[in-house]
């Protein structure tokens, strides 16, 4: 992007100095110095994501006791609420930063203190299935001081809408 924007100022320069030089050696000497300026600017390169780095030193683990949920097929309206239990099986404290999830159609409540070795804790989503029809497949990813520090929860349900003309 910074490439684009140097080669456009510099080709903006070099029509401003050829319409206000006419033939001047002075102007044709620094059209000549963009020019060469222009053949020097590096090429655009695309940042390629790195793999995240495995952190040294202990560490802790999740070990879900699942991390899918079907709620099977549930009325448009119906409350849906489910909890992914999980014990810290690392080596050191758990501690989630935060819980993300596809839509704001979830609400995801989890443990906000640290899950000591051995300990267990729990994320909760809140599904609104208000104005929701047919299959619906949502995620909530977990970041955590893990390795890898993200973890994907998945849950599906199959809304059926409400009866009469208000449906949607």
């Amino acid at each position: 992007m910074k490439t684009q924007i140097v080669r456009s100022l510099v080709f903006t320069a070099l029509v401003a100095l050829t319409l206000g030089a006419c033939n001047s050696k002075d102007a044709e000497k620094k059209i000549a110095a963009a020019e060469e300026q222009l053949q020097k600017s590096p090429a655009p390169t695309a940042t390629v994501p790195q793999p995240e780095a495995k952190p040294e030193g202990p560490l802790p683990a999740f070990q879900f006791e699942t991390t899918k949920h079907d709620f099977g097929t549930l009325k448009e309206g119906d409350p849906a609420e489910f909890t992914y239990k999980f014990t810290n099986n690392g080596a050191a404290p758990l501690v989630i930063s935060s819980v993300k999830p596809s839509c704001g159609c979830t609400v995801p409540e989890y443990s906000q203190q640290p899950i000591a070795v051995g300990g267990s804790g729990f994320v909760k989503v809140k599904f609104d299935t208000n104005g929701k029809s047919n299959v619906q497949n949502k995620t909530v990813t977990v970041i955590a001081n893990t390795y890898p520090k993200e973890i994907t929860l998945n849950f599906t349900a199959v809304i059926v809408p409400k009866a009469g003309p208000s449906a949607k």
